[in-house]
């Protein structure tokens, strides 16, 4: 699979970290830790809120301070599924926040269906930190995006943004800032439209560049060039060669 990314012209990885569950919050250092191009985050899935204690906690306390660790995810608040209960959720919103600003780093929302949700807890909580951050796999409206705008947040598109009945998406693509756009794959899920139905990885972020530009006018080559600037400058990470892609890709 990393082969395959690398052919790809996927030249840095985002490994989000929350695992299958709480007791798993190191899943992506390890990849991060043998391959000098892909970086980790450590957070817990809003699905999983209902599982963590206060030792999980001290445990993202300790990860978040590895050198290969750049951001909290998956923090937000999703209330589509209810797999946590509801104010589980938003407790532990708060509480990786907390977390995330101790350690200066940056957070990834995962949000649906509960945008209100996030806003309020994002602009009493993480708006005074200035740290910013992700909205992860973006699937709402322009006023949802630009209030991510307004509190620090790159906008990142996933491999749905890809599908036919997804034009809402490449319009919020086309009307923000080309600055503030991410691509990423949500692998293993939301494989772009060309595989859809199966197993989504890192290589196809370039059919999200190609979905991107195409209500752009730019090529995807331009697209991806635009996004991997985007990524490596808002982490403070050195300088991609032209023409490549980043991609967001969850272990």
């Amino acid at each position: 699979m990393l082969e395959r990314a690398r052919a790809a012209g996927v030249t840095t990885l985002l490994a989000i970290g929350s695992g299958p569950g709480p007791e798993k919050l190191d899943a992506a250092i390890p990849f991060a830790e043998q391959h000098d191009w892909i970086y980790a985050t450590v957070g817990t899935h809003p699905h999983e809120a209902k599982d963590l204690t206060p030792a999980h906690l001290e445990r993202l306390a300790e990860l978040a301070s590895h050198p290969r660790v750049i951001a909290y995810a998956k923090s937000g608040s999703i209330i589509f599924y209810d797999h946590s209960p509801r104010d589980v959720q938003q407790r532990v919103f708060r509480e990786q926040m907390e977390l995330a600003a101790r350690a200066k780093l940056p957070i990834i929302i995962h949000c649906r269906d509960a945008w209100p949700i996030a806003w309020g807890c994002s602009k009493q909580h993480w708006r005074p930190t200035g740290l910013g951050g992700i909205l992860h796999c973006f699937t709402s409206t322009l006023e949802d995006a630009q209030h991510g705008l307004d509190l620090g947040f790159m906008i990142s598109f996933a491999g749905n943004s890809t599908y036919p009945k997804a034009q809402n998406l490449r319009d919020v693509a086309k009307a923000l800032p080309l600055e503030k756009l991410l691509i990423e794959t949500d692998a293993p899920f939301l494989a772009p439209q060309p595989y859809r139905g199966k197993r989504n990885e890192p290589a196809y972020v370039g059919e999200v560049a190609k979905a991107i530009g195409s209500v752009r006018n730019l090529a995807a080559e331009e697209i991806a060039s635009a996004t991997a600037g985007n990524f490596r400058r808002f982490f403070g990470l050195s300088a991609v060669p032209p023409g490549k892609t980043v991609a967001a890709q969850p272990q």
